[in-house]
């Protein structure tokens, strides 16, 4: 029986590392404590399954102690007040496999001779809202009246997502790590970010928000790539930011989803809180981002904005959530519609190896592959 020497702070770091999971970590393996004093030395197995319960690789578990681990683009979360926390596994390893998938797809972008998208980084800080939000719906083809057409905002967020990803951008929406049901994300810790690239900007969508709030993410991350700087955000509809970009990239997502001059059309002289429902339908977006704009046209104070919006997003909270529904409908939003479509083209012509493709798009075996592709439009 092979065992191993491992500093007993690297496995305190990884047990730490791991958050919420540390207490299940603990009960699961009861000889921990005694590894950590150095009384006993865990096997080679007992350290693997740690390492993967942990979900940290275990090739850090040999390291002379704990790295650093930042996270690899701007953080810009506030995380409500509390000041930001060390970043969990779970976003670590959620950004890293998007930044993979991102290489591929640039390279592959390369190859097909795609041109580089002339949206990306086109605005600046100083640009004026109404100008880029009005761009964003020229370039997506999402304006007011297209949205207009769809039965619910529900169906008008897969038409954004949808007619974003034909303007270029990949949109991954998602709430778990991967295809890992047991790795659920935190919209507490981060609710989207935006990884920037000419020919493969990403847009990431923490699936395990309310569907309320996706659209006002998605809108406030595509802000981020057309000002052409990536990062992390945990902003929402009620959320004032500090930081100048965040701010601005909220701005700019409002008057996107919500022009200011059409809502003061819209608007009756009654009391503007018994008109969210009507609006929502007007607007086909979500009765929380109503909210905000009714306070951006100074229709209500902030004190009315944050009883109105904390109550309507309880009511939401409440709302029967929908399950998980059929894999293969799904996949496409997880990893990118997109994204699967180029992944699929590349094996079935051999450029890509299957195994490959099998960890890119988070499956593990050929009937599920062959099964994504048909849905996809590439097997009868």
């Amino acid at each position: 029986m092979t065992r191993v020497e491992i500093r007993p702070a690297l496995l305190r770091w990884a047990t730490e590392r791991s958050g919420d999971r540390a207490a299940d970590i603990r009960e699961r393996f009861p000889k921990l404590v005694l590894w950590e004093r150095g009384e006993v030395k865990p096997t080679l197995k007992q350290l693997e399954r740690f390492a993967k319960t942990a979900c940290v690789p275990i090739g850090y578990l040999f390291l002379p102690e704990p790295p650093r681990e930042n996270i690899p683009v701007a953080d810009l979360r506030t995380m409500g007040g509390r000041g930001v926390m060390r970043p969990s596994p779970d976003l670590l390893d959620v950004i890293y496999l998007c930044q993979r998938r991102q290489t591929w797809y640039r390279e592959f972008a390369q190859l097909a001779n795609e041109d580089p998208l002339d949206f990306v980084g086109s605005a600046q800080l100083d640009s004026l809202e109404v100008q880029v939000a009005e761009d964003m719906r020229r370039v997506l083809g999402f304006s007011i009246d297209v949205r207009r057409n769809c039965r619910t905002w529900s169906d008008a967020l897969r038409l954004f997502i949808e007619r974003t990803e034909d303007a270029g951008v990949l949109i991954m929406v998602s709430g778990v790590v991967g295809s890992n049901n047991r790795r659920k994300l935190d919209p507490n810790e981060f609710r989207g970010f935006a990884l920037v690239d000419d020919l493969a900007p990403v847009v990431f969508v923490n699936g395990a928000d309310t569907l309320a709030a996706r659209m006002f993410t998605l809108a406030h991350e595509l802000a981020h790539i057309w000002l052409g700087e990536s990062a992390l955000s945990d902003v929402g509809p009620s959320s004032a930011p500090s930081q100048r970009i965040e701010a601005w990239c909220n701005r700019v997502a409002a008057e996107f989803l919500v022009p200011i001059s059409d809502l003061r059309r819209e608007l009756t002289r009654g009391d503007p809180l018994t008109e969210v429902q009507r609006l929502a339908r007007t607007f086909k977006i979500s009765t929380l981002v109503v909210l905000r704009r009714l306070l951006d046209a100074r229709r209500i104070s902030r004190e009315t904005f944050d009883a109105a919006y904390q109550e309507e997003r309880r009511r939401l909270l409440g709302q029967a959530r929908s399950s998980g529904g059929d894999f293969y409908l799904t996949h496409g939003v997880r990893v990118s519609r997109r994204f699967a479509r180029a992944v699929v083209a590349s094996t079935l012509e051999g450029q890509t190896l299957y195994r490959d493709a099998f960890q890119m798009l988070g499956i593990a075996k050929e009937a599920t592959f062959r099964e994504v592709s048909r849905k996809l439009g590439f097997l009868r």
